[in-house]
């Protein structure tokens, strides 16, 4: 068992559900405190951080912030910091994604989608930076194997997720020694209920067109994080694509 007081924290940003959710069980599981984030999922991440508990206690807390709201981003921070006292890794997993055709993209969807996918993921970088360098820690960014090969119908999205590639990259320079910065781009991974942007015939031809003929789960995202957070001490600035191939033929 970790000791609490020994173990690194972890701030996973939308970690309520799916994939950020299955992020936060599977570096707990590592053995690290885990610091839920939600905008308005308080239900769910007080339950998972409940069940996180029980499995050590003390060991996770749920916190709410919304991500487009710059000067909470500090605060967020801190909150954490105060509940365990530290923070090692900051994992950017929150994110919006819908279909923004040109010729109808307004300021909204500019403000939702790089504010959640961009903004947000520096200004908590640069907040949390003071504490990863004293702790020698990384910064795990969820990007998209479209940030390198756009998905048509979502130019605003893919730019964004492109931003934070190199933001990726370039953090990786702005903090080394002592941080370590990369990124996880999923591809086709199981689609929400709710998701209908894409009809059976079009996931059925993604799927086709990915080598090994099946979609991904929220645990392959999962266990690529914990991969860079735990087992990759020389990977810095470096993108891991998981897509089951999609991308070595697009």
């Amino acid at each position: 068992m970790t000791n609490v007081q020994h173990a690194p924290v972890v701030l996973v940003t939308g970690a309520a559900h799916r994939v950020g959710a299955e992020i936060a069980r599977g570096l707990h599981a590592a053995g690290a405190c885990v610091a839920i984030h939600y905008r308005s999922s308080a239900t769910a991440a007080n339950d998972l951080a409940a069940a996180l508990n029980a499995e050590r206690s003390e060991s996770a807390a749920a916190f709410a912030a919304d991500l487009l709201d710059i000067a909470a981003l500090p605060k967020l921070v801190e909150a954490v910091v105060v509940r365990f006292g530290r923070l090692d890794v900051l994992v950017n997993n929150a994110s919006s994604f819908f279909a923004t055709k040109v010729g109808a993209v307004d300021t909204a969807a500019w403000d939702d989608l790089i504010g959640t996918n961009l903004k947000a993921p520096l200004f908590l970088a640069q907040a949390a930076a003071p504490h990863l360098e004293r702790s020698g820690g990384c910064i795990v960014n969820i990007t998209d194997i479209h940030a390198e090969r756009p998905l048509k119908g979502y130019p605003l999205y893919c730019a964004a997720k492109a931003g934070l590639l190199g933001l990726t990259r370039a953090l990786a320079l702005e903090l080394g020694p002592r941080v370590r910065v990369n990124a996880v781009a999923p591809g086709a991974i199981e689609w929400p209920q709710s998701q209908s942007d894409f009809s059976p015939a079009e996931r059925a031809a993604i799927i086709d067109h990915t080598l090994l003929k099946r979609v991904g789960s929220p645990t392959d995202i999962a266990r690529a994080v914990k991969f860079l957070v735990f087992d990759a001490p020389y990977v810095t600035g470096q993108v891991i694509n998981v897509d089951g191939g999609r991308t070595a033929h697009l």
